[in-house]
């Protein structure tokens, strides 16, 4: 049996480079807030009742549950009526950031990898976006694939 790969490369016109950084943009702001809500669970519940720290403190309920991938799934879209910015970026993609969130909370348990990054702007430098649908930034002739993966942009 023969596979045969190809490889593209993409040369985006100047809207869809400002389309592709602003879904970037708001891809890591998703991710370092789910990071964020994760660490601070985390945090909560490391601290004994005798002996909780002065200098700073998280309080979260104790009955609140762990921020997993499908409690983030609903909260990022109960987010978007208050955060507009939310809106300008197809849920696929974002769903995808917490999934890829949630595999390396995984992974960190199960491999023992390291604990998951924040992300600055030169670290989440590709995402997987979809290509189907009136927001999608690159159109496919084939219907076979549903999503193009872009790497390293700029």
């Amino acid at each position: 049996m023969l596979n045969l790969t190809y490889e593209f490369k993409a040369i985006p016109r100047p809207e869809q480079v400002q389309t592709i950084e602003q879904t970037l943009t708001v891809c890591r702001k998703v991710w370092n807030y789910a990071l964020r809500e994760r660490k601070d669970w985390l945090n909560s519940r490391k601290c004994q009742i005798n002996a909780c720290s002065l200098v700073c403190e998280y309080i979260i309920r104790s009955d609140a549950p762990y921020p997993n991938y499908a409690q983030q799934c609903r909260t990022s879209t109960k987010a978007k009526t208050e955060f507009p910015e939310l809106t300008t970026v197809n849920a696929q993609a974002l769903q995808q950031v917490l999934k890829r969130l949630e595999a390396a909370f995984v992974d960190m348990k199960r491999k023992g990898m390291g604990f998951p990054r924040f992300k600055n702007r030169y670290r989440m430098r590709y995402e997987c976006l979809p290509t189907t649908g009136e927001r999608s930034t690159f159109k496919r002739e084939s219907s076979q694939a549903s999503s193009v993966r872009l790497a390293r942009v700029c």
